[in-house]
C-alpha cells in the first residue's frame, strides 16, 4: 500500500488510534473511509452499528484494507455490569457485523486488520509472554478470546486477517496515558500499588507505524503484540516520567485504594503484563521509540 493510492475502512476513525492511522494514511495520500453511527455525509463514510453488528457492507466494496480499531473505553469508567456489556457489545458484535461483511463482498479487501489487547494473556507476573502464550483468565483475557473469534467470518473467506494485541500506548491525547500526564506534570504522579507490576507500553507513533507495517506486508497474519522491546514496571516507568517532565513522583497510590476506586478494573492496574513483540521484531519492524523516556518526550 505504500507505492500506490488504497481505500482504506476504518472502524473506530475518531478514537486515539484510530484517528492518528487516518492522519497518516491520508498525509500519504490514500483514501480513507470512515465507519460512522450516523447518516453518511459523503462517499467517504459508511453507516454502521457495531453494538447490534450492522454494516452498511456495500460501503466497503473496493477497499483494500478495512481496520477494526472500535470499541468503547476500556479505562473510561467503573466496571459497572453494564458497562462491562458495553465493552464487550462493541468489541464482540462490531467484530463479527463487520467481519461477516467483508466475507460477503465479490472481492474483499486484501487485508482485514482488527485490534485486541495485550490483555489477553491477563496475569503474566514476572514471566515474558509472547504471542505463543496462553490466553488467561478473567474479564478482559476472556472479552479479548471471544473478540478475535468473531473474526473468523473474514478469516474463513480467505481475507488475510491480523489481530493488533496493543498494549499502553504512550500519548497525551487519551487512553490510560492521558490520564497519566496531568497528574505527573501537576507533581502528583506517582507508582500504582507496590508498583513491581509490569506495563507494556509502545509509543503512539510506534503503535500507527506496527498497523501500516501488517497492512502493507502480505506473508503477515494472526496475532501480533503491539508493545515495545521491553516492558518495564510500573515503578520504573514511574521514574521515567518525573525524569523527562521535571516532576517528583513521591505520591504513590496503595492498592487498597486503587480497588475502591477503580473496583473490578483495578486488577488490571496492578496486574502485572510482561509482554513482547517477538512476531512483530521477527518480522523486521524496526521501532521508532523503543525506550521508555523517548516515548515519553514522543508523546
Amino acid at each position: 500500500m505504500e507505492q500506490q493510492r488504497a481505500r482504506i475502512a476504518v472502524a473506530g476513525a475518531s478514537g486515539l488510534i484510530g484517528s492518528a492511522l487516518v492522519r497518516s494514511l491520508t498525509a500519504d495520500g490514500h483514501e480513507v473511509v470512515r465507519l460512522v453511527r450516523r447518516a453518511p455525509r459523503g462517499a467517504d463514510e459508511v453507516r454502521w452499528d457495531p453494538e447490534r453488528g450492522r454494516v452498511d457492507a456495500a460501503g466497503l466494496a473496493g477497499c483494500d484494507a478495512v481496520v477494526n480499531l472500535a470499541g468503547a473505553g476500556v479505562g473510561d469508567r467503573r466496571w459497572t455490569d453494564a458497562y462491562k456489556q458495553r465493552i464487550h457489545d462493541s468489541r464482540v458484535h462490531a467484530t463479527a457485523g463487520l467481519a461477516k461483511a467483508v466475507a460477503s463482498l465479490d472481492e474483499p479487501p486484501r487485508v482485514f486488520v482488527n485490534g485486541s489487547a495485550m490483555g489477553i494473556y491477563g496475569e503474566t507476573g514476572e514471566r515474558v509472554v509472547d504471542e505463543g502464550a496462553p490466553a488467561g483468565t478473567g474479564f478482559l483475557p476472556e472479552l479479548c478470546v471471544e473478540w478475535e473469534a468473531a473474526a473468523s467470518p473474514a478469516r474463513d473467506a480467505g481475507v488475510r486477517t491480523v489481530f493488533t494485541r496493543t498494549g499502553l500506548v504512550v500519548s497525551r491525547g487519551g487512553g490510560a496515558w492521558g490520564r497519566l500526564f496531568p497528574l505527573f506534570l501537576s507533581g502528583l504522579g506517582g507508582r500504582m500499588g507496590d508498583g513491581r507490576q509490569y506495563w507494556s507500553y509502545i509509543a503512539l507513533h510506534d503503535e500507527v507505524a506496527a498497523i501500516r507495517h501488517l497492512m502493507d506486508r502480505d506473508d503477515l497474519s494472526g496475532p501480533f503484540n503491539l508493545t515495545a522491546p521491553e516492558p518495564l514496571t510500573n515503578r520504573e516507568i514511574t521514574e521515567a516520567m518525573g525524569r523527562v517532565l521535571h516532576r517528583p513522583t513521591l505520591f504513590a497510590v496503595p492498592a487498597p485504594v486503587l480497588r475502591t476506586v477503580l473496583g473490578e478494573m483495578a486488577r488490571d492496574v496492578l496486574g502485572s503484563a510482561r509482554v513482547v513483540p517477538k512476531r512483530l521484531l521477527e518480522s523486521g519492524f524496526t521501532f521508532a521509540f523503543p525506550g521508555i523516556e523517548d516515548a515519553i518526550r514522543a508523546a
